[in-house]
């Protein structure tokens, strides 16, 4: 039976020394100062938003975020989105990357839709975490809407299930694609009309809320709130094509 740990600080700071390591997988976690020395294996994955990360002495930081820009090139105009027309630039793009996708994604029975790759959410669980992802830092934060939560958002892990249930999310809920699509096509419509109105007076605006309870009481200005919806559009339409690729191949873990 495999062991789990959830919500514990009881490694912080550890030693693992001479110790059988292989299939580990570690989570949604803070790991700054993690340090991997001396160990070996034939199969190493790290995925995540590294602020500097080193191989064998090389930093390869600034490597591996080039080949990503080159491979996906829309995690550029999001993250480079600072006038109005960027922010359209960039809008355009996420757009064009998820009709084609989406086209992809119903060639694919509706099962594997619900599948998880290594792991991974499954593209039905993507869709749903984007509608989350928009309703919260759009929805609730930019536009201020009376109810901005659609019951099937999906939030990061690492939300308690109190307060997703208080936002009357349905997180073990297990909708069909095109359920999620409905709600989810929508508030990319909403994202749409927002940009093509964006002025710079408007992308400096102080929003009336914060995304959600549980995020940090601060100042939340239109331009980053908007700038997130971007770049969880570009890089879960990473993962999601990553991902897809698999199931066609037949290659899921």
């Amino acid at each position: 039976m495999v062991s789990e740990y959830v919500r514990t600080d009881r490694f912080r700071g550890a030693r693992i020394h001479l110790c059988d390591l292989a299939g580990l997988e570690v989570r949604d976690c803070e790991v700054t100062g993690l340090k991997i020395v001396d160990c070996y294996g034939g199969d190493v994955y790290l995925g995540g938003d590294f602020e500097r990360l080193v191989v064998n002495d090389v930093d390869v930081t600034a490597y591996v975020e080039a080949e990503l820009d080159r491979r996906h090139p829309a995690r550029v105009l999001a993250r480079d989105a600072a006038s109005p027309e960027g922010y359209r630039a960039a809008w355009d793009a996420v757009e064009t990357l998820w009709g084609a996708t989406l086209d992809r994604a119903r060639l694919r029975p509706e099962a594997e839709l619900h599948e998880r790759v290594d792991g991974e959410w499954s593209f039905v669980e993507t869709q749903r975490h984007l509608l989350f992802a928009s309703d919260a830092w759009l929805g609730n934060a930019v536009l201020e809407e009376e109810a901005p939560y659609h019951p099937l958002g999906l939030p990061a892990g690492g939300m308690p299930p109190d307060r997703a249930a208080n936002l009357g999310l349905t997180v073990d809920a297990r909708p069909a694609l095109d359920e999620v699509l409905a709600p989810r096509l929508a508030r990319m419509a909403a994202m749409r009309r927002v940009v093509d109105g964006l002025t710079a007076a408007e992308l400096d605006r102080v929003c009336g809320r914060k995304p959600a309870a549980g995020y940090p009481d601060q100042e939340y200005v239109v331009r980053r709130c908007l700038k997130v919806v971007l770049k969880e559009e570009a890089e879960h339409h990473r993962y999601a094509v990553r991902d897809l690729a698999a199931l066609e191949s037949g290659a899921t873990g």
